[in-house]
């Protein structure tokens, strides 16, 4: 059994197969969401996502391009993703591999054999995933390394103090910051600030970031935190 509560998406437009798929990973230890098309993946919140098993031919998009668009994405380019097809030609998986799976599993297949590929994918690209340092909450992502505030792929610009603020907030959900923790952390010690400047910062934060502008939440007499919980 691999790691417990990794999340498996399963895309397929065959019922009862993903039935059985979704059975069986969870008897595995793996949380399961389904989606009966690749248009209805796309209206799930992806980069909550683990791995996802996909099929090729299926409604006007199909698994090759919803392959392409979460490749495209730096939000979700990293999540792996194993083909599960009746297509098993040649250029089929060349195609396939081509756009960045990280498998190619030919139908019909045995249960047994797709649980211990996932296991095998998750295991071989952990570090890759970890290694690109990104902090993100469904279309919102934050780049660490680039120093980039994407929303659903679209940059935002944010100031260095702004950035600052939300990748503490983002690195430790539903914890809240007071002030002066948020201060000594954003602010550099030779710098006079006040309580309001940090007040200030949030403000213009949650405008710029949109509909998660209200994750941000404020505990009166206690400061700032990212809520998960959020209805957006």
């Amino acid at each position: 059994m691999d790691t417990p509560q990794h999340h498996i998406l399963i895309v397929d437009d065959e019922e009862s197969l993903c039935e059985i798929l979704s059975f069986n990973l969870r008897a595995a230890g793996y949380r399961t969401s389904v989606a009966y098309s690749a248009e209805e993946a796309l209206t799930l919140p992806l980069e909550e996502v683990d791995l996802i098993l996909l099929d090729v031919m299926m409604g006007e998009l199909g698994g090759f391009g919803l392959a392409g668009i979460l490749k495209a994405r730096p939000q979700t380019a990293d999540i792996p993703i194993i083909f599960c097809t009746a297509r098993d030609s040649e250029d089929d998986t060349v195609r396939g591999l081509g756009l960045g799976a990280d498998d190619y599993i030919a139908k019909p297949f045995s249960v047994r054999e797709v649980v211990a590929r996932v296991g095998s994918v998750l295991r071989r690209t952990a570090h890759q995933r970890t290694d690109r340092n990104i902090l993100s909450f469904r279309g919102l992502s934050l780049d660490m390394q680039r120093k980039v505030c994407l929303i659903d792929g679209n940059e935002v610009a944010l100031t260095p103090k702004e950035f600052q603020i939300l990748a503490m907030l983002l690195e430790r959900p539903n914890v809240v910051f007071s002030r002066e923790e948020i201060m000594d952390r954003v602010w550099s010690d030779d710098v006079v600030v006040l309580g309001r400047t940090v007040d200030v910062n949030v403000t213009r934060l949650r405008r710029k970031i949109g509909r998660y502008g209200v994750n941000i939440i404020t505990r009166l007499g206690h400061g700032y935190g990212f809520s998960k919980e959020t209805d957006l």
